[in-house]
């Protein structure tokens, strides 16, 4: 009986699991092209989650519901966080925020983001007098 008596999600609080927010895993890295955004949203599908990017700030936003309604009190153990998500992350001005592609596939939504192209300096020869 212990099992079922335990917290009911990671804060042991019912009310945010349920109806919450909650806050998707992300990994975000950088090569020489481009910055990439990596964030885990199981049970999500492409159509419930919303991608922004306005001066600089990436964000992503989306929901998580139940998957049919259930009382409260009928669930022994709820883990799994429901409700609203909204990161928002700062990025460089160096990106091309019109080349910004997203891609979901098996619960992982992937978004590159592209850096401008850097302007080589131009070489001035010096010529001796």
């Amino acid at each position: 009986n212990r099992l079922f008596q335990e917290g009911v999600g990671r804060t042991g609080r019912s009310d945010e699991v349920l109806g919450g927010h909650w806050i998707p895993a992300v990994d975000i890295y950088e090569d020489d092209q481009e910055f990439v955004v990596k964030a885990e949203l199981p049970g999500l599908e492409s159509k419930d989650v919303d991608v922004q990017i306005q001066e600089n700030v990436l964000t992503l936003k989306g929901e998580r519901r139940l998957e049919r309604e259930i009382d409260k009190e009928r669930y022994h153990r709820l883990e799994r966080s429901y409700g609203t998500f909204q990161r928002s992350f700062t990025l460089p001005n160096i990106v091309e925020e019109e080349k910004v592609k997203a891609k979901f596939k098996d619960g992982v939504l992937e978004i590159r983001i592209p850096k401008e192209e850097r302007v080589k300096p131009k070489q001035i020869k010096v010529e001796a007098l």
